[in-house]
C-alpha cells in the first residue's frame, strides 16, 4: 500500500511539488518561530536572573510589610555565612534597598537606593550591561553612587557633581552625601529614572547597619541551564536550612510576569502556526481530490477486485499523510538550519532592537529550540495530512464499483 500511494501522489508532479512546498513553508515558519520565541524567553531569563539571582531570600512576610524596619534581615554577615555553607558553589550577593529622597543642587526626586556587594564577575557583567559613563562605587567607598541616566538628567548632575541623600525613620544616619563616579543606562526608562546605586556598605551607613533587605543567590550557568529541576529542590533544601523566619523564593516566583508571558507567547504563536497549516492543508485537500477524481476508475477496479471500504480510506490517508512527511522533511531540515545560524546570535535592527530593550531583553538574542516544539510541529503536519485527506477518502469509500469503472473523466 505504501509503494502504491507513494506512486499515486507523483502522478501529477506540479500539484504535489507544490503541496510539499506548501507544507515544508508553514513547517519552516514554525520551527523558525518557535526559535525565536526562544530566544526571547532565554534572553528575558538571563536579564532577570543576571539582575535578581536565581533564588531570593527574605524575611518571611516582606511582601506584605510597609515598614523598611520590619523587612530587612539583621546580622546579615551571619546570614550570609548560612546561605554560603548551604549553596557553596553559589555567589551570594547581599542587597540593602533604602528608599529615599535624594536631590541635587535645585531639584529632588524619590528614589530606591540599592546597596550592593557583588563579586568581581558579577559587577563586571553588570558594568559592561548597563555602565554608560564613569565606574561603579566600590566596595570600601562609602561616599560613592552611581545614577540612572534619567534620574541625573532629573536632578541636573553629572560625573563628579554632588548629590544628597535623605533617609528619614532608618536606623543610620539617615541622610548623607555623594558623589556621582557613574552613569548607568537601564533599559526600563522607570527604572533608569529613579535608580541610584551605593556600596553596601554605603547603603547600611546611611540606613540599616549590618542588615540587608534580601540576599541574591547566582548559580553558575552550567547549574542553572537546568531550570526548575534544579531550583525547586535547592529552593526546599535552603528554605530548611535556613528557618521559619525566612522565605526563598526562585526568580520566577520574584518576578511572575516571565511566566505569565511564557504562558501567552506559546500559544499566541501556535496560533499562528495553525494558521499556517491550515493554508497549506487546505492545498493538501486540493492536490489528492484532484487526483481521486483523475483515477476513479482505478478506484472502481480496486473495488471491484475486493478491496474493501477501509482499505481504500487507508490508502488515500497514506497519501495525504506521504504529501506531508514529505514536505515536513523539507521544513525541518530549512528551519532547523535557519535556528542554528540565528543561535550564533542575532540582533532586531533599529527601534525594535529599542523596543525590546524596554521590556528587558537584551540586545543580543540566541535562537534555541526544544524537543517539544519539534514534536509539536510534527503534531501539525499529522494532523494536517489526516485531516486533509478524510474527505477525499470517505468520497473515495462511497464509490460504486460499476459506476466508477463507467467513469471518463
Amino acid at each position: 500500500m505504501f509503494a502504491l500511494s507513494w506512486r499515486n501522489i507523483w502522478r501529477q508532479r506540479t500539484r504535489s511539488i507544490a503541496a510539499v512546498i506548501a507544507v515544508a513553508l508553514a513547517v519552516l515558519f514554525a520551527v523558525i518561530y518557535f526559535g525565536l520565541v526562544g530566544a526571547v524567553v532565554t534572553g528575558l531569563q538571563s536579564n532577570l536572573t543576571e539582575s535578581l539571582g536565581h533564588l531570593q531570600v527574605h524575611v518571611r512576610g516582606y511582601r506584605e510589610t510597609r515598614e523598611f524596619r520590619e523587612a530587612l534581615i539583621r546580622i546579615a554577615a551571619v546570614a550570609q555565612r548560612r546561605l554560603s555553607a548551604a549553596v557553596p558553589a553559589a555567589d551570594v550577593v547581599p542587597v540593602l534597598e533604602v528608599p529615599a529622597l535624594l536631590s541635587g543642587e535645585d531639584r529632588a526626586r524619590g528614589v530606591l537606593l540599592a546597596g550592593l556587594a557583588q563579586p568581581a564577575a558579577i559587577r563586571e557583567r553588570f558594568a559592561d550591561r548597563y555602565l554608560a559613563a564613569g565606574r561603579l562605587p566600590v566596595g570600601d567607598r562609602a561616599e560613592e553612587i552611581a545614577l540612572g541616566g534619567a534620574l541625573a538628567r532629573t536632578l541636573q548632575v553629572s560625573l563628579g557633581g554632588t548629590v544628597y541623600a535623605y533617609a528619614p525613620g532608618t536606623d543610620g544616619l539617615g541622610a548623607a552625601a555623594y558623589t556621582v563616579v557613574g552613569l548607568l543606562h537601564l533599559p526600563d526608562p522607570i527604572v533608569d529614572a529613579r535608580y541610584a546605586q551605593l556600596s553596601l556598605a554605603g547603603a547600611q551607613e546611611l540606613a540599616a547597619p549590618d542588615a540587608v533587605s534580601r540576599f541574591e543567590l547566582h548559580l553558575p550557568q552550567s547549574a542553572a541551564a537546568s531550570g526548575e529541576a534544579v531550583l525547586a529542590p535547592l529552593r526546599r533544601d535552603l528554605a530548611r536550612a535556613m528557618g521559619a523566619a525566612f522565605e526563598v523564593e526562585t526568580w520566577r516566583e520574584v518576578n511572575p510576569s516571565l511566566s505569565a508571558l511564557e504562558r501567552i507567547i506559546r500559544p499566541w504563536v501556535m496560533t499562528f502556526i495553525a494558521f499556517f497549516f491550515v493554508l497549506a492543508g487546505l492545498l493538501v485537500v486540493n492536490t489528492i481530490y484532484l487526483s481521486l477524481v483523475e483515477r476513479i476508475r482505478e478506484f472502481g477496479i480496486i473495488t471491484a477486485l475486493g478491496a474493501g471500504r477501509g482499505r481504500v480510506i487507508r490508502m488515500v490517508l497514506l497519501e495525504g499523510i506521504l504529501l506531508c512527511v514529505a514536505g515536513a522533511a523539507v521544513g525541518m531540515t530549512l528551519g532547523l538550519l535557519v535556528v542554528g545560524s540565528l543561535a550564533k546570535g542575532f540582533s532586531y535592527p533599529g527601534e525594535l532592537a529599542e523596543m525590546q530593550a524596554q521590556f528587558g531583553i537584551p540586545p543580543v538574542l540566541y535562537a534555541s529550540i526544544q524537543p517539544a516544539d519539534i514534536v509539536i510541529t510534527l503534531v501539525f503536519v499529522f494532523a494536517t495530512g489526516i485531516l486533509a485527506a478524510l474527505w477525499p477518502a470517505w468520497v473515495a469509500s462511497r464509490l460504486e464499483p460499476v459506476e466508477a469503472m463507467r467513469f471518463i473523466p
